[in-house]
């Protein structure tokens, strides 16, 4: 039993960055203010110049922090994330007094709610290598023993790859924008997904038909009308990102 017996049900909800509308994303509270609302959270997770993995989504830090009010960070522009130690992150405001929140702290909070959690691997390839970013993310996976709740997903196909190699049995997703990859269902066939996530504006009922009926679940960002959510579930999507939270059973 993993992350997948969840489309065992149509229509399900992946709360984007956690509660985002209603709290800093990607941020504790966030995690806390989603419990009960949805069917899975959708976290960003990247590394410190340390190599201490974090849950981040922007490259650089300055639109979810106060960095640039830091006179000790005046000089560090362009704030780039992997340009910062782990003590000098856990120095930000992350809006609202939020702190840091790392992948280890993620991890701890899904294991103790029992919550299903969608990790989406930033590409940071031109700053760690691609063996050093996967192996820390699934050490933590492994030490917490949460195989079974993670979905991996990632611009940067050649980790999805990697995890395959690593633990076969956790669920990837490769994610797109815009365009499809060539050959389409070869492709992810190859790449040994099971899910394929894209941008809203590149969903269209054929191309959902055909993934479905290879058995190949379809997951739509970032979907925050009611209208357009019907529409995808009625194509067959088994998934949205969202950034409006839902009451259990009322999506």
């Amino acid at each position: 039993m993993n992350f997948l017996t969840l489309f065992e049900q149509p229509g399900r909800i992946g709360l984007h960055r956690g509660a985002r509308n209603i709290a800093p994303e990607n941020t504790m509270k966030a995690l806390r203010l989603s419990e009960g609302r949805g069917d899975f959270i959708e976290v960003d997770v990247q590394l410190s110049r340390d190599k201490v993995p974090v849950i981040m989504h922007d490259d650089t830090l300055e639109r979810t922090t106060n960095v640039e009010k830091i006179a000790a960070f005046d000089k560090r522009k362009p704030y780039n994330v992997a340009d910062f130690s782990y003590e000098e992150l856990t120095e930000l405001d992350y809006g609202e007094r939020e702190k840091l929140l790392t992948l280890e702290m993620l991890l701890a909070f899904i294991k103790e709610k029992d919550l299903y959690c969608n990790i989406e691997l930033k590409d940071i390839s031109r700053y760690f290598t691609d063996e050093v970013f996967v192996s820390l993310v699934l050490e933590l996976v492994e030490k917490y023993e949460l195989k079974e709740k993670i979905l991996f997903s990632s611009f940067r196909h050649e980790y999805l790859r990697l995890i395959k190699e690593k633990s076969p049995e956790i669920p990837t997703a490769a994610l797109v924008e815009d365009v499809h990859p060539q050959n389409l269902l070869a492709y992810l066939k190859d790449l040994g997904v099971a899910m394929y996530n894209l941008n809203n504006e590149l969903a269209d009922a054929t191309t959902v038909k055909i993934l479905r009926d290879n058995g190949i679940f379809v997951g739509v960002y970032t979907i925050n009308k009611a209208k357009r959510r019907d529409e995808l579930f009625a194509m067959g999507v088994n998934a949205i990102y969202t950034d409006k939270l839902y009451k259990k059973g009322t999506q």
